[in-house]
């Protein structure tokens, strides 16, 4: 699992009491969180009480978790376990392997978590750009992209602008230190391995 120094940071101010960590914690993970109850299927209520008993066992566990940055792997796994309990409570059919409930278009579940935590990072970095830098980002890789022209008269800027702008936008967002271990090569030693 790849170190990130902003969970590892995080972790530990949530054991410290800081009250903006768990905030941040749970608004980073409870998509990961909401999105594993949707993969076995629960109920809207059902996918409420498995939430609202993980993160009460985070409250109860998160001093004594060894790794601070495994801990999107603990959350998903202590939400894999309690949507089975949850499932085992209702007395329904409780498949064997975890993978009779994965969508064939997804990927396994590490290069899921992976994304997932990819989409969180970015997410977090588009939050720390001005807000013309993410209207425009968001009108030119939308679906479908808007054209420019449109772009121009929305954001009251000329078209030959956008170009540039969205380079420095862009740039700014590289520069965000949620994407920093993300953007960051392997390793060299690493390389060999993977092999």
């Amino acid at each position: 699992m790849r170190d990130d120094p902003a969970v590892v940071e995080l972790v530990h101010r949530a054991v410290g009491g800081d009250p903006a960590a768990w905030d941040q914690i749970v608004e980073r993970y409870a998509p990961m969180v909401w999105r594993i109850c949707r993969r076995y299927r629960l109920s809207d209520a059902d996918t409420d009480d498995v939430g609202a008993s993980v993160w009460l066992k985070l409250v109860e566990r998160l001093g004594s978790i060894r790794e601070p940055a495994a801990l999107p792997g603990w959350l998903a796994t202590t939400t894999r376990n309690e949507c089975l309990y949850s499932l085992r409570a209702k007395k329904r059919h409780v498949p064997v392997e975890d993978t009779e409930f994965r969508d064939e278009e997804r990927p396994p579940s590490d290069e899921w978590l992976l994304a997932e935590e990819r989409h969180i990072a970015l997410r977090a970095a588009l939050d720390t750009l001005s807000d013309r830098c993410r209207r425009l980002l968001a009108l030119l890789f939308g679906e479908p992209p808007t054209p420019y022209t449109t772009i121009a008269t929305t954001l009251g800027m000329p078209v030959g602008a956008i170009g540039p702008s969205r380079a420095r936008c862009l740039d700014a967002l590289r520069r965000s230190p949620a994407l920093t271990p993300f953007l960051t090569p392997a390793p060299a030693a690493w390389e060999g391995r993977a092999r």
